[in-house]
């Protein structure tokens, strides 16, 4: 559970604001989205692995 403590005459925008971001620092939006369907564990690793080689070109692109 998030606790925003309000100081005595805080704008409420201000403090929605810092609450929406620390919601979203916590991932429960990001992991509901990502709980929704089912990703078979090939398909994980082939993304990851693809996501590597993609990052490992990018750094000897850098280099050169």
């Amino acid at each position: 559970m998030i606790i925003m403590p309000i100081k005595e005459g805080e704008n409420i925008e201000k403090a929605l604001k810092k609450f929406k971001r620390k919601y979203e620092r916590t991932g429960v939006l990001k992991e509901l989205r990502r709980r929704q369907h089912f990703t078979k564990p090939s398909v994980t690793n082939r993304v990851k692995k693809l996501h590597a080689i993609y990052v490992e070109g990018m750094r000897r692109d850098e280099e050169q």
